[in-house]
Parts: C-alpha cells; sequence; structure tokens
C-alpha cells in the first residue's frame, strides 16, 4: 500500500483537486448528477461515510444539509485542504485512511457510504474486493453504497484522440482488446459490465449503474463547445432524465454502480 499512496499522492500534490468539479462543464455536470443520486438516499440525519473524500466537496455539502459525516482521505495534502475547509462544521470529521483498510469503523455503522475515489487508483484484484468488503462490512443493513469507477472507453476517447491513440491503447487494453489494471496507468479504467461483475457474490443487490458526465470532457476541448450559465440546469435535468441508459453508459467517463446491502 506504501508504494500505491506514494505514487497517487505525488500526482495529487501537483493537481488542482479542489476545483475540479468547478472549473469545467463535465466536472459541473459530475457533481450535479452525483449530488442527486446522493439525495435519493441520504437526508438530513443520515451517517455518511465517504471514502476517497478528496478536498471534501460532496462531504462538507453533505454536512452543510445536516447530515453526519465521516470522511476518509488517503492523499495527505487532499485531507489537509478538507480539514481547512470544515474547519467550524461540527457535523463533519475527517480521517487519513486507505480504502482497502477501513478497520477503525464498525460494522453495520453507516445508513450511505459513498466511494468517489478509490476505485480509479485499485489496480490489484485482491485490493478491490478488500475495498468493495469493507464498504459493504461498515454499512448497515438495508443501508446503500455508490461507488464511482471510470468508463475504460470514455478514458481513451476523453485523452488519446490527439494523434497518441497507440500509446492510450497499450496503456489501457491487451493485444487481443482486454482491459488491463496496473498502477502506472494511475487511473484505471473498466468495461461497465466488467465492473458490475465484481460484485456478483457479494452480499448486496444491484440497483442501478449510472453515468454522471456522459460526454462533455472529449466535446469540451471543441473550439465551437458553449453551455451557457442560462442553458447549464436546464441541460443538466435533461442529462440526468437519461443517466442510466445502458447504451450511453460507457462514454461517460465517471460512472456509479449503487447497490444496496442485503440485509443480514
Amino acid at each position: 500500500m506504501s508504494d500505491r499512496k506514494e505514487f497517487i499522492s505525488s500526482f495529487y500534490e501537483q493537481y488542482d483537486e479542489d476545483t475540479r468539479t468547478l472549473r469545467s462543464r463535465h466536472g459541473q455536470l459530475e457533481y450535479a448528477t452525483t449530488m442527486a443520486y446522493i439525495h435519493r438516499y441520504a437526508t438530513r440525519g443520515s451517517k455518511i461515510l465517504e471514502v476517497g473524500a478528496g478536498t471534501g466537496r460532496y462531504s462538507i455539502a453533505l454536512a452543510k444539509e445536516g447530515m453526519d459525516v465521516t470522511a476518509v482521505e488517503l492523499v495527505e495534502s487532499n485531507l489537509a485542504i478538507l480539514k481547512e475547509h470544515s474547519q467550524g462544521i461540527d457535523n463533519v470529521c475527517s480521517f487519513q485512511g486507505d480504502a482497502t483498510d477501513l478497520s477503525r469503523f464498525m460494522d453495520n455503522s453507516f445508513d450511505v457510504t459513498l466511494f468517489f475515489g478509490p476505485m480509479y487508483h485499485l489496480y490489484e484484484e485482491r485490493d478491490v474486493h478488500r475495498a468493495i468488503d469493507e464498504a459493504i462490512r461498515v454499512t448497515k443493513p438495508g443501508g446503500v453504497m455508490l461507488f464511482a469507477f471510470l468508463s475504460v472507453y470514455a478514458i481513451m476517447y476523453a485523452n488519446y484522440l490527439n494523434g497518441d491513440w497507440k500509446a492510450g491503447e497499450e496503456m489501457n487494453f491487451t493485444t487481443d482488446y482486454r482491459v488491463r489494471h496496473f498502477q502506472e496507468q494511475l487511473f484505471t479504467g473498466y468495461d461497465i459490465t466488467e465492473f458490475e461483475d465484481l460484485f456478483r457474490d457479494k452480499p448486496v443487490e444491484w440497483i442501478t449503474t449510472a453515468g454522471v458526465d456522459g460526454l462533455l470532457e472529449p466535446l469540451e476541448n471543441r473550439s465551437d463547445f458553449l453551455i451557457t450559465d442560462e442553458d447549464f440546469p436546464r441541460f443538466a435535468a435533461w442529462y440526468l432524465a437519461f443517466a442510466e441508459k445502458r447504451e450511453l453508459l460507457g462514454a461517460s467517463d465517471h460512472l456509479l454502480y449503487i447497490c444496496r446491502k442485503k440485509a443480514q
């Protein structure tokens, strides 16, 4: 884990994670769609765990809505910003920690568990399943979990249609087009059904899989791209209506797998 932490931390120490969902339309859409899904399962007074909380954009917003929020973040520089932003907010507490080890928390502790970063940066199958199992363990029976993950196809469209397709293909696929996962990718992407299959033998009931930012990231690089401030709320509402369309999921960079812990 120390090697993975160092590798991930070295990236986020040079990256402005704090304004990521503010400075672009695809980031704004990701935030708006994700919050809409959170609000389907969490209300004032809900006990929330966010693992991979970054600089606290979701955790702090939910705490301000009256939820009891616990935030866990691997990267110490992100955690420092989270702590700074949450000063004076009594109903959010934050810890440095890794998604594969939530042993500080008791079984069946949280109404809603959010994994909004860890699955981007877990590469070994053992670690992936350990993180999922930990999320399930700390969630109450009947509680809901939201796991964010990346589409490998959207990664290709967003990052490698700039004359560097061969490098992207070699980074993300084997020669027979099977999806690859390894640490040096930094961000690892999934085929949609591949990610859903991770939960096949887990004690959860699938609720839905939704894309949260659609095609906006590659489109936003076009010189003629424009969504005005007046149009954006209408566009976000339109997008949310179709966020679960199976034929559109692979085009979305960020996605949510949403499930409920089975009653014991």
